[in-house]
């Protein structure tokens, strides 16, 4: 294999060089002093000779090699360099004189690398291949970055992966440092505090690529996406400069820890409430046509598989009544999505899953929320309810109150919601980003919040004596103003009562935290056996599923779906 090596070598030298006139040996620069320590070289467009080892190969996907050379003993210099145009086989650890021109190469967004054109290369005597530098802490900024360029370094901590976004696509993971990474105003206070707590966040985190940009490319991480939450250990890539943030190119297949899939939350209480988003379930017009919809499936295929998925879910959460989101607002006919989610779900769950009716409002939304139930279980009594006014006519989707009783047991009463959403797209004035954490339409989620309280305390009970639970996707997470007001006005929060320690239901640009609540009135509070969430959807990742695949709740939703287990039955 040696000899193989030195033989491609010595013939690649012959390539690079046959139309050289003899002449004597050049002056070899450092490689440091080729990259400086500034962002880009202080010797751009100058023809260079430097020595290193080859430490990386992605001709394929980049059309680069990476060089590292002797270290210089200057910290804000790197020791490597990225280069481009090698015409011939070149293969890791083999050590090497390279003749080319210094350039700076955009790689996206305001991003650059120095790369060495190269116009001539010949064999040295081998060389071990140099020992990735371990760095304990994500490099502190972009000077930091830089006099890492281009060089081998492994993190000696294990790395949480938490967002695989854009694996599918482009080959991307984002890790982090010191486990997970909580969204801030989950846990502290909008405004300074989750100011704060967001740079730390930033300050964890790494992307790591597959050093390959084609779009076409099948590699390990588009095709074997993890779980968030999963760990890498040992992890050693090549520091690059790209689409306008610094990364990692992996030059060998992770290897990954993979976080366990849990199984759905056990049964404690005689009746199982539980909040589930459908990700926008849209039918078409019922008949197998109207596709691609306004938000949801582009093909009946597609509607048929996500429908198929959303009722395996449904199916194992094994509760008495759901609340849901991001329903099509298409009426309650045997054309519209609640009707054939229904049809679906009776026929391998149960068969006895009814709806309540959702009331005229003047709501003009593209989604709604929807309350099913399963009529062995429990009756609805009275008629349903909603509350259209302020927000509720334009922003956050009407609720939809139903009393149930369970045998028995006591009146109790289920309201779904769902908030207006954080994007920014005509959002002015108190509902524009605070910059707090916050985001937008927050004054809006915090005026429904509000009426949504009003409403219930004059329709049930002023004292919240009545047993109430209001639950859904309120957009805000749980130390935001909408949630907070809410517990501080007599509502409690299902999963603190129940000592669930760090609840999420979402994972947003790399961070987890809960948009989804359950919250309970006094009267429900006592009566409350246990909460969860089922991380099936938000966890897994966001890649195409084939049509054809099995079908499964993971990945049913982008949302977590929550259950609360209640003592709601006479003894």
């Amino acid at each position: 294999m040696q000899r193989h090596r030195q033989l491609s070598l010595l013939a690649l030298s012959f390539t690079l060089a046959a139309c050289a006139s003899i002449a004597p040996p050049p002056e070899v620069t450092p490689i440091g002093a080729v990259q400086g320590s500034g962002m880009t070289s202080p010797m751009l467009g100058r023809e260079v000779t430097v020595d290193g080892i080859v430490t990386a190969n992605f001709a394929a996907g980049l059309g680069l090699w990476t060089l590292q050379g002797t270290a210089d003993d200057d910290a804000a210099t790197s020791d490597a360099l990225f280069l481009s145009g090698v015409g011939g086989p070149l293969l890791v650890g083999d050590h090497v004189r390279v003749q080319g021109r210094v350039a700076e190469r955009d790689t996206g967004k305001g991003a650059s690398i120095t790369v060495l054109e190269v116009t001539g290369l010949s064999a040295l005597a081998p060389t071990p291949l140099p020992s990735a530098q371990a760095l304990a802490n994500v490099p502190v900024d972009a000077a930091a970055w830089e006099s890492l360029e281009a060089m081998r370094v492994r993190f000696v901590q294990d790395l949480a992966i938490v967002d695989t976004h854009n694996a599918a696509r482009f080959g991307e993971w984002q890790v982090a440092l010191e486990g997970r990474v909580w969204t801030p105003t989950e846990v502290v206070l909008p405004g300074d505090a989750a100011n704060a707590l967001g740079r730390q966040n930033r300050a964890r985190v790494v992307a790591l690529d597959d050093g390959d940009a084609r779009s076409s490319a099948d590699t390990v991480m588009r095709r074997d996406i993890p779980r968030t939450g999963s760990l890498m250990k040992g992890v050693t890539g090549i520091v690059d400069e790209r689409f306008g943030g610094y990364r990692l190119q992996l030059a060998q297949a992770p290897v990954v820890e993979a976080a366990k899939r849990p199984t759905a939350p056990m049964r404690k209480g005689d009746v199982r409430i539980a909040a589930m988003n459908l990700e926008n379930l849209f039918n078409g017009d019922g008949q197998g046509g109207g596709f691609p919809t306004e938000r949801g499936a582009k093909t009946q295929a597609a509607y048929l598989h996500q429908r198929a998925k959303l009722v395996a879910a449904l199916a194992a959460l094994d509760a008495d009544v759901v609340a849901l989101m991001e329903l099509e607002n298409d009426g309650a006919g045997p054309l519209s999505s609640e009707a054939q989610l229904l049809l679906a779900l009776n026929a391998i769950h149960g068969g006895d899953w009814r709806a309540i009716s959702m009331p005229t409002n003047a709501s003009t939304d593209a989604i709604r929320v929807g309350l099913i139930y399963r009529a062995s279980k429990v009756k609805p009594v009275g008629a349903s309810a909603t509350f259209d006014q302020g927000p509720f006519a334009g922003l956050s989707r009407p609720p939809l109150l139903q009393a149930f009783r369970a045998g028995r047991g006591p009146l109790f009463n289920v309201v779904a919601n769902h908030f207006k959403s954080k994007g920014c797209r005509d959002a002015k004035g108190g509902d524009a980003d605070q910059r707090d954490g916050q985001s937008c339409w927050n004054a809006s989620r915090l005026t429904s919040a509000k009426l949504l309280d009003g409403w219930l305390r004059q329709r049930i009970d002023a004292k919240l004596d009545a047993p109430i639970v209001i639950l859904g996707d309120l957009n805000a997470y749980a130390m935001e103003d909408p949630p907070r007001w809410l517990r501080e006005n007599g509502w409690r929060d299902a999963f603190a009562e129940a000592g669930i320690q760090h609840p999420y239901s979402y994972v947003y640009d790399g961070q987890i935290g809960r948009l989804d609540h359950a919250l309970l009135s006094p009267a429900m509070a006592v009566r409350l056996a246990s909460a969860a969430e089922w991380h099936i959807n938000a966890d897994e990742p966001d890649a195409p599923e084939g049509l054809d695949a099995p079908v499964t709740p993971l990945r049913s939703s982008d949302h977590d779906p929550l259950v609360v287990d209640l003592r709601l039955q006479e003894r």
